[in-house]
């Protein structure tokens, strides 16, 4: 018994630290979201080490009749005046993975600039998600009665709405200006306002069921009895034991929203070209992937390393801070 008695004097954080820093899969995919968000972070200066801003046109490195990259852009033609093609890209010691088919801009610069776009978005309408979803969950599982039957019944109609069929028809439609809102910036704000304000019914429900047993526990009884007020026993008492929960759901969310934008992005209702974004970048990839299967590949891998780094980073926060899972 004396054994355990260490692990018994440690927090769950600490507990959880342990059981995440075990899970190297975990660990490397944190590793990874990690890097992807410093690059996005840091896209301007290194485009800028680079030499090649993500909208600056390079036509010269593009044959104007395959509207595909060169191989040796200083002798594009052979001696019988055919243009010799890149299927890889054009890849070279300039352009790391190589230029876009038609516009000859740089790929590299382009996918980490998309990487802002994308976890901007994401980030976001995450935290409209879950800041929505937390504060009427809480109030739905405590409160009961009607204020829990309307709540619940809202979830049910929003659960229910085709949330890409509405997105796709708003986004299409949103005039040039909103509430100072203008061109990608306004388009930015109503993908945000689209994702957090309907699907916000996902975390409400895990919410309001942790709620519904926070509740009944013995702290919060003892806080009533003492005179705490509802306000009191929400935010001090219930609140930092939701944490956790909310803290796992936001990195399982975070992947879903990006695959979100790219969809709207993919089918031309989403972020306006020129500024670069993954799911456009895959649209326009798309005509040439005969021809130059190449560029389809590295905005699809971004999407695809992205998306897998966030889940599996979530899984194992969720497997880490179980407490059913043993040391």
């Amino acid at each position: 018994m004396a054994g355990h008695g260490g692990s018994d004097n440690r927090s769950l954080r600490q507990i959880a630290w342990q059981r995440l820093k075990r899970d190297k899969v975990a660990m490397v995919s944190g590793v990874v979201v990690a890097l992807l968000i410093l690059a996005a972070i840091l896209a301007p200066l290194l485009t800028k080490w680079f030499g090649y801003p993500p909208t600056e046109y390079h036509q010269d490195l593009v044959d104007p009749s395959t509207r595909l990259p060169f191989k040796d852009p200083e002798n594009p033609y052979d001696e019988f005046g055919y243009a010799i093609t890149d299927p890889w890209g054009g890849i070279s010691s300039d352009h790391w993975l190589g230029v876009e088919p038609t516009t000859g801009r740089d790929l590299l610069s382009r996918l980490l600039h998309g990487a802002q776009i994308s976890l901007l978005v994401a980030f976001l309408s995450t935290l409209v998600c879950v800041g929505l979803g937390t504060v009427l969950g809480i109030i739905a599982g405590y409160k009961g009665g009607w204020v829990d039957t309307l709540i619940s019944r809202a979830m049910d109609i929003f659960l229910a709405f085709p949330l890409m069929l509405f997105a796709i028809a708003l986004v299409g439609v949103i005039p040039d200006g909103l509430l100072g809102l203008t061109g990608n910036g306004l388009r930015i704000g109503v993908i945000v306002f689209i994702i957090g304000f309907f699907n916000w019914p996902y975390i409400a429900r895990i919410v309001r069921g942790q709620t519904l047993s926070l509740r009944e526990r013995e702290f919060v009884e003892a806080a009533r009895s003492l005179g705490a007020g509802n306000r009191h026993i929400l935010v001090k008492e219930i609140l930092p034991n939701l944490i956790t929960p909310i803290l796992v759901y936001s990195t399982l969310l975070i992947p879903t929203n990006i695959l979100f934008e790219a969809a709207l992005s993919f089918l031309g209702v989403g972020i306006n070209p020129p500024t670069p974004s993954w799911g456009k970048m895959l649209s326009e990839a798309i005509p040439f992937y005969q021809n130059g299967p190449y560029f389809v590949v590295f905005p699809g891998l971004a999407i695809f390393i992205t998306v897998l780094a966030f889940n599996l980073f979530g899984d194992g926060l969720r497997d880490a801070f179980d407490p059913k899972t043993s040391d």
